[in-house]
This record gives structure tokens, C-alpha cells and sequence, in this order.
């Protein structure tokens, strides 16, 4: 099986090193013998372009392959937009979603990826909310992000707890079947509405959480629940 894992990027010159760095070092299971590490630049102001670059990829220590691909939008488009790109250019079997900020770690992929592996699930969810150890941080943020996950849920007919994570891990065969368009964060209020009406199998796992400051770069803020709102509206009613 290879395992892509797609990473969008806009202006995180202080932490893309590192990420990388555990991305690659991150535990697989045996299924996995391949990595592919899909990294799209959404047209950065900062270094995050030459630090991409520049990075080295060491080698596995389980002897696993490793492939890097490196994309750049030309002008900034949004996350939606930096995945469409990473999910074209990506070429496994499983594709993982993965932030670049540190706030989701990169050890948990087992976790992720088992229910997957085990035949029981085509997509699975990384949740905030099932107990997993998290950095406790903004309370409107938290409740905001329930808020969303409820109103997708009424739509979607799903349960699920945590609607806005990162980790969002899927087979091939639920990229081939869905067109994605949202360009900002609406991405997963949209992927969540599409794969819903596929019928999948959809599982969630707990995770950690290591959420960021706005001091220390983090990025999303109240328009962007706005925007959700209206996504989640969009793509459960209208736009079917």
C-alpha cells in the first residue's frame, strides 16, 4: 500500500522543518511500504518556498521508499484550493490530509490509518473531542467548532464529533468519486456533505491536540466560521 500524505502550506517558514521531519520518521504500519509527501506552497510571503527547497530528506530507518513532491501556487488561493492541487499531483492507494502548524501529530498515523487497514472504514476522522490529550486554548473556538459540526451533522445525518479536523484520511476510490471546489476552509464542510451521500464507511479515532496562539501563527478566525455556515448550507442543500 502506499500512503499519501498531503500537506498544504502558506507562511509556515518556523514550523515546516520540523513537520517534515516527523512526517517522514512517522511510524507506518506493515501494509504501508510506501510514502509519498505531497507539499503544496499556497503562494507564501515568507521562506516557507526555500525552506521547502532546501529541506533534506533522510532516510527511512524502516527501509520504506520515500517520494517528495513539491507544488506552488502562483497566487494565493486558500486550503481548498492547496489540497485540489496536492490530491491531483498525489499518486497512493490511502491519502492522508496533514496541517503544517505542529497542532496535529504525525505519530498518531496508525491510529488513523487502522481502521482503514482493517477493512472496516473508507474514511476516517481524527477527532479533538473523543478524549485524546489536547492544549487547552480558546473556548468560542471550541464551542464554535461543535456549533459547526452540529449543524453539518442535522444535514449530513452523520454523528460525527469533530466535523473542522485536520485529519481527514480516505482510500483512492472516495477522491475518484467526489468534486471538491471550496478554496478556503469550506473544504470540510464540503468533503464531509460529499462523502456522506457516497454511503462510505466513515470511522473516527481519538487524537491530540497541540492548537497555536494567533501570536504564535494560528490563521482561521470568525469569518471563516461564517464561511462554514454557508458551506455547510451550500453543499447539503443546493449545490447536491
Amino acid at each position: 500500500m502506499k500512503l499519501s500524505v498531503v500537506i498544504p502550506v502558506y507562511n509556515e517558514e518556523a514550523t515546516l522543518g520540523d513537520l517534515l521531519n516527523m512526517v517522514v520518521a512517522a511510524p507506518l504500519p506493515a501494509p504501508v511500504g510506501e510514502l509519498e509527501v505531497v507539499t503544496v506552497d499556497d503562494c507564501s510571503s515568507d521562506e516557507t518556498w526555500s525552506r521547502l527547497l532546501s529541506w533534506q530528506l533522510s532516510t527511512r530507518q524502516d527501509g520504506r521508499s520515500v517520494t517528495i513532491v513539491r507544488e506552488r501556487h502562483s497566487q494565493n488561493r486558500g486550503k481548498g484550493a492547496a489540497l485540489r492541487t496536492g490530491f491531483a499531483a498525489a499518486s497512493g492507494d490511502v491519502l492522508l490530509v496533514q496541517d503544517a502548524d505542529l497542532e496535529y501529530d504525525p505519530t498518531e498515523y496508525p491510529v488513523l490509518l487502522q481502521p482503514i487497514l482493517d477493512g472496516r472504514a473508507e474514511v476516517v476522522y481524527g477527532s479533538r473531542f473523543l478524549g485524546g490529550p489536547h492544549r487547552v486554548l480558546f473556548y468560542w473556538h471550541y464551542l464554535g467548532n461543535r456549533l459547526l459540526t452540529l449543524l453539518s451533522n442535522m444535514f449530513s445525518d452523520l454523528n460525527l464529533t469533530d466535523m473542522e479536523t485536520c485529519y481527514k484520511v480516505f482510500v483512492r476510490k472516495v477522491l475518484d468519486q467526489v468534486t471538491l471546489k471550496s478554496n478556503r476552509f469550506g473544504f470540510e464542510p464540503e468533503f464531509t456533505a460529499k462523502v456522506a451521500r457516497l454511503g462510505v464507511r466513515i470511522y473516527e479515532v481519538p487524537i491530540s491536540y497541540h492548537g497555536r496562539t494567533y501570536a504564535e501563527g494560528k490563521k482561521i478566525g470568525w469569518k471563516d466560521g461564517v464561511s462554514a455556515i454557508w458551506s455547510i448550507l451550500r453543499f447539503n442543500i443546493w449545490d447536491r
